[in-house]
């Protein structure tokens, strides 16, 4: 028992002493710049989304008409700004996106038609885009009234 005792307690010594050394003096400074620039590149944070609009107000129209429209997309982030899909609430609303990664600073635009075919009355459909954004998902809107076919 005395001997367990002995041995622990030197075990416990030998841990102690070591410790004692400042962690703080073994870094070196030369390492701190290169960490530094590293983290500068990678945290450059995600790309940030804008519109012209986020809602395509068509008015009035018939019902069968095909209206076409668009909504202008700006990248107002540090990284490139990537869409990786856009889709509508509904069949007769077809988007079709820009599939380039749009650059810092620039902008694009989606495109998308209305087929007003068998939607008489007040109309408001939607366009999801995943993106590469903070939010990953944004939402674009089309309302309008259809007259209905006599």
């Amino acid at each position: 028992m005395k001997k367990i005792t002995l041995i622990s307690f030197v075990l416990f010594s030998i841990v102690f002493v070591s410790c004692k050394e400042n962690a703080t003096s073994k870094i070196k400074e030369a390492n701190l710049e290169t960490a530094k620039e590293r983290d500068s590149k990678i945290n450059l944070g995600s790309a940030i989304i804008d519109f012209d609009k986020v809602v395509h107000e068509f008015g009035t129209i018939n019902e069968g008409d095909v209206i076409e429209g668009s909504f202008k997309i700006y990248n107002k982030g540090k990284v490139d700004l990537i869409i990786t899909n856009a889709s509508a609430s509904c069949g007769c609303t077809v988007p079709v996106w820009p599939k380039e990664p749009i650059k810092p600073g620039e902008s694009a635009d989606l495109t998308f038609t209305f087929d007003s075919k068998g939607k008489p009355g007040k109309q408001n459909k939607s366009i999801t885009l995943q993106t590469n954004t903070e939010k990953i998902t944004e939402v674009l809107r089309i309302s309008g009234m259809v007259n209905k076919k006599i």
